[in-house]
């Protein structure tokens, strides 16, 4: 019997599924920065008592995917830290994971959501697009591997 993919909030005891799942794919696809190891070390710290939000993605007992809303500004929220563990890549878990993010911005009041992103990962371009988001200038990023910011401005009517 097949099990529904279920989007949960962030609990303390799912921490290490946080990092774990970004620490492989950041090794994957580029190197992990002190800034990386400071967020993934202490998510309530960093992401949780800054006004941010954490969620998962998981098939019964399995967390499978993450990413995080990191509060920016007032109305502003970062898509950030998004990672599908690569035994289920491919089965629409990014898709699930980004709609659930643009429907939580908007639930928090957020105007827009950004991210930051690296060019060479074009199938991530490609579903940001998908979802709205478009390309604004760079600007100052905390990461080496980001070559690309995107927006998504929020209908809140």
């Amino acid at each position: 019997m097949a099990t529904e993919l279920e989007i949960i909030p962030y609990r303390q005891e799912l921490a290490q599924h946080f990092k774990d799942l970004n620490i492989t794919w950041l090794e994957k696809y580029f190197a992990v920065e002190p800034k990386d190891k400071e967020v993934l070390s202490d998510p309530d710290k960093y992401i949780i008592k800054q006004g941010g939000h954490i969620y998962f993605a998981q098939y019964g007992d399995t967390v499978v995917g993450t990413f995080a809303l990191l509060k920016d500004e007032e109305g502003v929220y970062e898509l950030g830290k998004m990672a599908v563990d690569e035994a289920y890549q491919g089965k629409n878990i990014g898709n699930k994971l980004l709609q659930h993010c643009l429907e939580e911005a908007k639930k928090l009041g957020a105007s827009k959501v950004i991210l930051f992103s690296n060019t060479i990962l074009g199938p991530a371009i490609h579903l940001y697009q998908k979802y709205g988001f478009q390309e604004v200038p760079l600007g100052h990023s905390e990461y080496k591997r980001s070559n690309i910011k995107m927006e998504k401005v929020i209908n809140t009517l």
